[in-house]
């Protein structure tokens, strides 16, 4: 694929994150997620994740983040739900962050998920940061 055909790939991804269509913006956060960790993206999947329009851009997008099993994945859910200001939509995030875990252990990778809280309660964003804090108080191992 060349510079070009690339360049136009994510234009066209933009603009679908930005479609009134339900359908277009839940494809492109599943197609953004896959290239989660440059800087210009953060803000577009932040929005996608927080979708004031409908569940399923939010579902589609943070299935897709954690789907990656990385450090990068699960910080961008974990800013969007210290940012979320709507009660349904926190709730759906920590639920998505909540099967993320279950998945993790039961996949044997629990030590993984553990090592990824800790590496983010030391992030530059306070958010974060708060959100893994918490979720490392509220692990199995803290009952």
């Amino acid at each position: 694929m060349s510079a070009g055909q690339r360049t136009g790939g994510v234009a066209a991804v933009f603009r679908d994150a930005e479609s009134e269509s339900w359908s277009c913006r839940a494809a492109a956060g599943r197609r953004l997620a896959a290239m989660a960790g440059q800087k210009e993206f953060e803000p577009v999947l932040e929005r996608l994740v927080l979708d004031l329009y409908n569940t399923a851009v939010t579902q589609e997008t943070v299935e897709a983040l954690l789907e990656r099993g990385d450090l990068v994945g699960l910080r961008l859910v974990l800013a969007a739900l210290s940012r979320a200001e709507e009660w349904c939509t926190a709730d759906q995030l920590d639920g998505d962050v909540f099967n993320y875990q279950s998945w993790m252990i039961a996949d044997g990778r629990g030590d993984q998920f553990a090592q990824q809280l800790e590496a983010l309660a030391t992030d530059e964003d306070a958010g974060v940061r708060e959100e893994a804090m918490r979720l490392l108080g509220s692990g199995p191992e803290a009952g």
